[in-house]
Order: structure tokens, then sequence, then C-alpha cells
């Protein structure tokens, strides 16, 4: 019995499951229950997304430079992003900082695939929107034929 050696504790791993669990659900929450910061209305930004295209294409028939570009504020829902890819990443390299320690494998590969799938649920939201958001724009801009049919050179069909 002198021969037998302790298991070796997954210390890394379960850490990486629990970070990378930490990093799922904040993921979930945010695309649940956010935005938190406060957010204009749809028509508002659409208003104000087609008054500066407007403004934009005068300023470019009469030959204007284009105003100096603006520093993006950050609010709640940015630095919320940014924990949950640091929550994700931790339990990434968690993950395989316990398969290369040789713990169990199961805890390990846990807190990868946790990471893993708080990145890739981030990602996919964030492609539904840019599909759905990319949609309407070009639907706004469709409707807007009449006021810019000369400018799009007959892309419409006008």
């Amino acid at each position: 019995m002198t021969g037998m050696t302790q298991p070796q504790r997954a210390t890394l791993g379960w850490t990486g499951f629990a970070v990378g669990s930490m990093a799922l659900i904040l993921t979930m929450a945010i695309f649940w229950a956010g935005p938190f910061a406060p957010q204009q209305s749809a028509g508002v930004t659409l208003g104000e997304l087609a008054a500066e295209m407007a403004k934009s294409a005068a300023r470019s028939v009469s030959g204007g430079e284009p105003p100096a570009p603006l520093p993006p504020t950050r609010t709640i829902d940015d630095y919320l992003a940014i924990a949950v890819a640091v929550l994700a990443g931790l339990s990434i390299i968690l993950g395989i900082a316990a398969l290369i320690r040789h713990e169990q494998r199961r805890a390990a590969v846990s807190g990868i695939a946790l990471g893993v799938m708080a990145v890739g649920f981030q990602m996919f939201a964030w492609t539904v929107m840019m599909i759905v958001g990319a949609s309407i724009i070009v639907s706004l801009i469709y409707t807007m034929r009449d006021s810019f049919g000369d400018m799009f050179g007959g892309l419409f069909g006008g």
C-alpha cells in the first residue's frame, strides 16, 4: 500500500469550469435582460441615421470635408461584454492548463467548452443583430429612394 499515489486534484479544471459558467451565465443575462445603459428608441436612431446620411450626401456633393471622428463613449454594456470575453478566455486558458497538468480530463474539457460556448453565444447573437441591423438600413435606404434617386444612379430602377 505504500506505492499508491493520491489522485491529482483538478484545481485548474474546476476553476476553469466555474469561470466558464460565470461567463456563460453573464452572456445569457446580457442577452435577455440587457441592454442596461439608457437607449434611444429605434425611431429616433433610424431618423438620426437618415439625417446623417442626407447631411453626408450633401457635404459630398458640395465637396465639403467630413467631420472629425468622435471618440466612442463606453457604457456599462461595453464593460459587461469585455467582462464576458475576459472570463471566457480565462476559462479556456485554465482548461488548457489543466490538460497540460494532466488533471481530470472531464473538468478541464468542461471549462474549455463553457468558455467556447460563452464566446460562441455572444458571436451568434452579434451576427444575428448585425444581419437584422443591415437589413433595416438597406430597407431605410430603399424607402428613401425618391429623395436620393439621382444620387444612386438608377440603383433602384427609378
